[in-house]
């Protein structure tokens, strides 16, 4: 069908309006990339998938027949149900982004109505299909696709969107939403835990699966967007997952050419196609995916029959399709279509229902089928379950126990080694891979590795191989020099929903490159495991660039995180403890690369604790002295020469302010008593919020600007970070 210019815009010969304004047609060669990759606002079947090989050929696929069970006319429906829904939620809101869920309603349905193993009465079943929205800005689409398959979120859920208290918040949130996997905002976040989901899928299915009882068979689905693809972070992800040969993962890449500013070829004209053959992926294109659904079927089939490497499936589609007058624009992503706008779209898709009004077939279609289909799936793999118990004991037991039930065991604690001062000091990051290596021989579920740091982090698992392609039931994960890939992969892996316990690794200043994949651990409710070694200036000669100094306290600023910074090989246990069983709660593991002395006062339960007195000639102190990590044993030192002087001195180590902020009032007023007001901090980082402790009148001593490069002994001499400037401090106070 061709399609004419009038007054400014293309309009199809039957008379519909593609939505360009008269700016955007007069863009060199617009008009014709339109007429060329876009099809008609009518409903039509276009000519199927066009799958492209390494080689660069493109082969046109034979197209799918429909599914016999659900007529056209009410798959339609089903499409346009999807699309009225988020046009709704947006316009209820008077805030959103309709414009996605609009164009993405056709693969989408065919997705999770025709495609998807799951079940609307358990989103938790651990063999189900996974779906990430990474474009997650276009949530009204994830919430009614929830709605009309069955799941927990009444109509009146997203009549709510985006409203106090709503289970449709404005980017989905796996913590607020059952079916939602992962809380997904920051673009590009989406693809990476999705990388980390198929991942656990293939290290799954390796170590359970048997020859003739398949336990663990699910796929991983994602819809991006062109956000996500110029995102770094999606790249770094998908570069591991097309070396690690994810075969069980498929992303659809909404290709609709628009973001906030306009166009995307304002500023993203590379090939992404391309960019992912280079990848590794198997790659195919959908080049009608407004209303070409056969052919979506297509390239799904065609993704599920290459096993050796994951797919990206190109689907171009017309942002805000059915819009008469919004349609490929960027007015149509990220706010409400207005009234009018509606009524049009309305009349132009040929909906004559009220807001929220969904057909009785189309809830036979899909929510019904739904949750039949999916019962009878969770059924069938029950059986299973039950044929593979029969015939491997051991295996079962363990698949139940560990990744089913997440149970810890009891006293499981006792694998975790203790220190006295007789035991000769090492760094805390030496103590960490000690830790990390009895945790992992208690908990199969113990997974991770560094992001090209393994011999510097100290982050090898002795007993285990890596995690490669054709070695996944490995558990050391080599992510390369992928920070923030790396930490949404592994929030991925806890997320996936086997309990999984990741950990990731790299130098403490780096996790300026990953602090959006940490935050949104933190936010998302998931015990991620942050190991981050080199913690001050203490490395020495790398110099400034490599010396964290804001960063504890920029952690110790976000909610829900638990920021250790452990003093000797008992505390490093201890916090081993709290981050394994806390699995709501990430953690992060701030260890030294210097040798540090064993205390005697130091013990596992101490560190629950989050502070306690390691040192004190008397139980009503005329000063006292908190220290962190590798400054504590210094802390000690300095309050010897004031006990010299004839000043009774209390020393606490506190290597977690959020566990000491969260003990009794009665415990913190024992460890810091208000009528002490004396009080000295030191810590070898910023002073930025040591006043909470210290109070008005104490005194704080750090780092308050850049590292430097020399020998670390000597830039703790240089910035004071001495036990000669605590004595003096001490004096200062009191």
């Amino acid at each position: 069908m061709e399609a004419t210019r009038a007054n400014g815009c293309l309009r199809t010969a039957g008379g519909a309006r593609l939505g360009l304004r008269p700016s955007q047609a007069r863009r060199a060669g617009l008009a014709a990339r339109v007429q060329a990759r876009r099809t008609p606002l009518v409903s039509q079947r276009a000519s199927g998938v066009a799958a492209r090989s390494s080689s660069g050929k493109v082969v046109n696929a034979a197209v799918a027949a429909a599914p016999p069970a659900v007529s056209e006319e009410v798959i339609e429906k089903c499409i346009n149900a999807i699309r009225f829904l988020a046009i709704d939620g947006v316009e209820a809101a008077n805030s959103g982004h309709p414009g996605l869920p609009m164009g993405c309603a056709p693969m989408s349905y065919v997705l999770w109505n025709e495609t998807m193993k799951h079940n609307p009465s358990n989103p938790k079943w651990i063999n189900r299909d996974r779906f990430i929205l990474s474009a997650g800005h276009g949530s009204m689409l994830v919430y009614s696709l929830l709605h009309l398959t069955g799941y927990n979120l009444p109509i009146e859920e997203l009549q709510s969107f985006r409203q106090w208290g709503s289970k449709c918040a404005g980017h989905p949130e796996n913590f607020v939403t059952e079916g939602v996997e992962v809380t997904t905002g920051p673009l590009g976040a989406g693809i990476c835990n999705a990388v980390g989901f198929a991942m656990m899928e293939k290290h799954l299915a390796a170590k359970f699966n048997k020859p003739d009882c398949e336990l663990i068979d699910n796929y991983t689905y994602c819809i991006m967007g062109d956000g996500c693809n110029m995102e770094g972070m999606s790249n770094e992800a998908c570069s591991l997952a097309g070396h690690w040969g994810l075969g069980k993962l498929i992303a659809f890449y909404d290709d609709n050419s628009i973001s906030i500013d306009g166009h995307t070829d304002i500023s993203f004209t590379e090939d992404v196609s391309a960019r992912y053959e280079a990848l590794g992926w198997h790659v195919l294109h959908v080049e009608n995916g407004n209303t070409d659904t056969d052919a979506i079927r297509k390239a799904i089939a065609e993704a599920k029959a290459v096993t050796d490497k994951p797919t990206l499936i190109k689907v171009t589609t017309i942002i805000g399709y059915g819009s008469p007058n919004k349609a490929d624009s960027h007015d149509v992503h990220g706010a409400a279509l207005g009234a009018d706008e509606v009524a049009a779209t309305r009349e132009n898709l040929k909906w004559d229902l009220p807001p929220f009004e969904v057909p009785e077939e189309v809830y036979a279609a899909m929510k019904n089928s739904s949750i039949e289909r999916g019962a009878a799936a969770e059924a069938e793999w029950n059986a299973t379950l039950a044929a593979y118990t029969a015939k491997y004991p051991e295996e079962a037991a363990e698949f139940k126990k560990f990744y089913m039930d997440g149970e810890v065991p009891a006293n499981w604690s006792d694998v975790l080694p203790t220190f006295t001062p007789e035991d000769s000091g090492v760094a805390t990051r030496i103590h960490s891979q000690t830790m990390l290596n009895a945790v992992a021989s208690a908990f199969p579920t113990f997974m991770g590795g560094s992001a090209d740091l393994a011999p510097s982090n100290m982050t090898l698992m002795k007993a285990f191989g890596d995690f490669q392609k054709d070695t996944p039931a490995e558990r050391n994960v080599r992510f390369g020099v992928r920070e923030h890939g790396m930490g949404s992969i592994a929030n991925g892996m806890a997320l996936y929903g086997a309990n999984i316990i990741p950990y990731c690794a790299t130098f403490f200043i780096f996790t300026d490159y990953m602090r959006a994949a940490m935050r949104l651990a933190a936010l998302s409710e998931i015990g991620t495991i942050f190991v981050m070694t080199h913690d001050s200036i203490g490395l020495g000669e790398d110099g400034p660039t490599h010396q964290p100094i804001e960063h504890l306290a920029s952690f110790r600023a976000m909610p829900n995180i638990y920021t250790f910074r452990p003093c000797d090989g008992n505390e490093t246990a201890g916090a081993y403890k709290i981050a394994v069983e806390s699995r709501k709660t990430p953690s992060i593991m701030v260890c030294s690369r210097q040798g540090l002395p064993n205390l005697e006062a130091s013990s596992i339960d101490n560190v629950a604790k989050g502070a306690y007195t390691v040192y004190e000639t008397s139980s009503s102190p005329d000063v006292i002295v908190i220290g962190t990590g590798s400054e504590v044993a210094i802390a000690m030192e300095g309050a010897k020469k004031v006990e010299a002087e004839g000043k009774s001195v209390r020393v606490i180590s506190m290597p977690c302010w959020e566990i000491f902020e969260a003990q009794s009032d009665s415990y913190k007023e024992s460890i810091l008593p208000s009528s002490v007001t004396a009080r000295v901090s030191i810590e070898a980082g910023s002073t930025f919020g040591w006043e909470k402790f210290v109070g008005s009148k104490g005194k704080s001593i750090g780092v308050d600007t850049f590292g430097a490069s020399a020998p670390g002994p000597l830039l703790y001499e240089e910035f004071g970070i001495t036990s000669d400037a605590v004595a003096a401090a001490c004096k200062e106070v009191m």
